[in-house]
């Protein structure tokens, strides 16, 4: 059982930067390839970015490429996501996903999900 815990959103104005944070409760965090999807009210749940279980590899959505960096630290058992240059439509309840292997980008496809931390762009 993979336990996620989120933490860094809020309210930022148009062209600032936050960072999120994903703590996994697991006993080995580096089996696992980890993600951050988004959900805007009324809208689906997105994919953003996803890292590779040795960091090694990473993986982004077009509309985030070169704004967000996502990474990981396996001695803590936590993956980032820096957002630089935030836009009012990056506002969204951001999601940390696990998965054993290899992180699929449609979010049926994860199994651990952590409830959500809200980012608020305004304009």
């Amino acid at each position: 059982q993979v336990q996620l815990v989120e933490s860094g959103g809020g309210l930022v104005q148009a062209g600032g930067s936050l960072r999120l944070s994903c703590a996994a409760s697991v006993r080995t965090f580096s089996a696992y390839a980890m993600g951050w999807f988004r959900q805007a009210p009324g809208k689906e749940r997105e994919f953003v970015a996803k890292i590779s279980g040795s960091g090694g590899t990473t993986y982004y959505a077009d509309s985030v490429k070169g704004r967000f960096t996502i990474s990981r630290d396996n001695a803590k058992n936590t993956v980032y996501l820096q957002m630089n240059s935030l836009k009012p439509e990056d506002t969204a309840l951001y999601y940390c996903a696990a998965r054993a292997g290899i992180l699929t980008t449609t979010p049926a496809g994860n199994r651990y999900w952590g409830q959500g931390t809200q980012v608020t762009v305004s304009s």
